[in-house]
């Protein structure tokens, strides 16, 4: 006990925090009981346990009566404390709900009609914005209207061309707006503007993508040959419109080919308008392959045919000529080349050649150095298998290219070089050099080439 006065009591039993009163009660019986005896005695236990609980009643209001004004006097400081916080706080209290309904007068109510205001002008500004890009687009949609690619005739229609590309791009530019600061933002749910890209747009877009590829697929600058087999060369005014139709064709493919995401100036291959130069090279390829072997089968047409071919790569040597001095149009959707792209194009000597003009995209995507030299390898190849099912197929066909095969030898051979004596007017476009008949100028080095073409057809009838 606190006090010291002796207790009968095992308070430290009792104030065990793992007490269980079942098991006290079980020691309390067994320790006052015999386990074998029947009937238990459980009045002992239970006087015991009474008279503890007397004890322990007995003790608590023997310290109540010794402590009842101590208790009291501090039971009173701790109310007459409490009363004077909470009369302190109150008062406190109030003067912060003072402070806090000036202040919702004097700045929040204020705040709430300037953010009302905010808001406002904030929809306004983008009502303009989408305004003004609508009235663009239209804009936009006008001129593409009025640029006519159809049906306006000669030189205009190309620069119409070239203006309509350029119409079109600044439409898809304004289309793909992803951002609020952008112009065109929002453009998507204007009714206007979607019937405008849907219905105008989009057919529009394939039209001038149609009308460029068509020119670049009849580009030709020979007229047809004579009597006596000879390919005549354009005048110069013919030969000076056919370079701006192919130049203003392959800058209108450039600049529509579909373009990949944050692709820039320096990575950037036009795959539309390299598909288009491939296909005109497959098509002279096919078609010279073609006439080739008609005409192997039908001698005495092989004077025209030679003449024919011949014109047809003098067609790839001023396409050749025309697109080594093209350079890239000004793409408004790329993105500039960062500096990383600058150092690779810098070390990297075929990335900076295919920035700097239109021809070293294409022989690249040829895998070859020069036009002119894959159209007479991949004629040869065509043509070696046409010779040896003609060959293997025997008859008069056989018979008669045998017997002409030192003439084909030297046809084939002059048709090689003759394609590479190209007009003067053709290769440079201009009047540099003057006289009577036609001028021409010889292109590189052909004898490999011509060894290769006589060799394809000779060579199976060797054997």
């Amino acid at each position: 006990m606190s006090d010291g006065e002796p207790s009968y009591i095992d308070y430290e039993t009792f104030l065990d925090p793992d007490f269980s009163p079942a098991s006290f009660a079980n020691t309390l019986v067994l320790s006052t009981n015999n386990a074998t005896d029947t009937p238990l005695d459980l009045s002992t236990p239970l006087s015991r346990v009474l008279f503890d609980l007397q004890e322990i009643d007995t003790h608590i209001h023997t310290l109540t009566s010794k402590s009842a004004l101590p208790l009291l006097s501090h039971t009173q400081d701790q109310t007459a404390a409490a009363e004077h916080i909470l009369n302190e706080a109150g008062s406190q209290i109030a003067s912060v709900t003072q402070g806090y309904e000036r202040l919702e007068k004097e700045v929040l109510q204020k705040w709430q009609a300037a953010d009302e205001a905010r808001i406002a002008a904030e929809n306004s500004l983008a009502t303009v914005r989408l305004a003004r890009a609508v009235a663009r687009c239209l804009t936009l949609g006008r001129q593409l209207e009025s640029a006519d690619v159809v049906s306006v005739p000669g030189k205009e229609g190309f620069r119409a061309l070239e203006r309509a590309a350029q119409t079109i791009l600044n439409l898809k530019q304004m289309f793909s707006a992803s951002s609020v600061d952008d112009e065109g933002y929002g453009l998507d749910r204007v009714k206007v503007t979607r019937t405008l890209r849907n219905e105008f747009l989009i057919p529009a877009e394939n039209l001038v993508k149609s009308r460029a590829q068509q020119t670049i697929n009849r580009f030709s600058l020979s007229n047809p040959g004579t009597s006596n087999g000879q390919s005549l060369p354009s005048s110069y005014k013919q030969a000076r419109e056919a370079r701006s139709r192919l130049a203003t064709a392959s800058a209108t493919l450039y600049l529509l080919s579909p373009l990949p995401q944050n692709a820039s100036a320096a990575t950037f291959k036009p795959e539309l308008l390299l598909s288009t130069l491939r296909g005109y090279m497959q098509t002279a390829i096919v078609t010279s392959a073609n006439a080739l072997a008609k005409a192997l089968s039908q001698l005495p047409t092989m004077d025209r045919t030679l003449a024919d071919v011949s014109a047809r790569c003098q067609d790839i040597v001023t396409l050749e000529s025309i697109l080594r001095n093209l350079r890239p149009p000004s793409h408004p959707l790329l993105v500039p080349a960062t500096d990383a792209d600058r150092s690779t194009a810098i070390s990297d000597a075929a990335t900076s050649a295919s920035r700097s003009n239109l021809l070293q995209p294409l022989l690249e995507t040829l895998d070859t150095s020069s036009l002119p030299s894959y159209y007479w390898r991949s004629l040869a190849s065509s043509l070696n298998p046409r010779v040896n099912e003609i060959v293997n197929r025997g008859g008069v066909s056989a018979r008669t290219l045998r017997s002409n095969r030192d003439r084909l030898k030297t046809e084939l051979r002059e048709c090689v070089l003759r394609a590479s004596r190209v007009s003067v007017t053709n290769v440079l476009g201009d009047r540099s050099r003057t006289g009577t008949g036609p001028e021409t100028v010889e292109v590189g080095n052909w004898q490999q080439e011509a060894t290769v073409i006589v060799n394809s057809v000779v060579g199976p009838l060797s054997r």
